[in-house]
């Protein structure tokens, strides 16, 4: 099985796949997707409950559970505008879908996401 990064822009696919392979995961499919100030703010209000724009928002869709085909990991939503670096936007979506929760750990996304950026500079 492989990775299916078709819906990831190109400039983006390779913090996709180190935060994919950082995680351990070596097979799904997921989305990134760059969007304005007025479009994650509507997301952000909708999933979150939260009345702003936000840098990222994940979506996981499986969590592993066993499917027929391929894994659907999910969707990363990034708001360039609200970003201070997009690549580390999109290496910390990845890990939402991967399961890691900064904010229900004691630190491990963190310094997993930092390890990460390292290796992508």
């Amino acid at each position: 099985m492989t990775v299916d990064l078709a819906d990831v822009p190109p400039r983006l696919r390779a913090a996709v796949e180190a935060a994919l392979g950082a995680a351990g995961i070596g097979d799904g499919h997921l989305s990134v997707s760059l969007v304005g100030a007025e479009r994650i703010a509507e997301l952000n209000r909708e999933h979150r409950g939260r009345d702003a724009p936000t840098d990222v928002l994940a979506f996981p869709v499986d969590r592993g559970d066993a499917v027929a085909g391929p894994r659907e990991l999910g969707d990363v939503v990034i708001c360039p505008a609200h970003s201070a670096e997009v690549v580390e936007a999109t290496v910390h979506g990845v890990l939402h879908l991967c399961g890691y929760d900064h904010e229900a750990d004691e630190g491990e996304m963190a310094a997993l996401q930092q390890r990460i950026m390292d290796s992508l500079r």
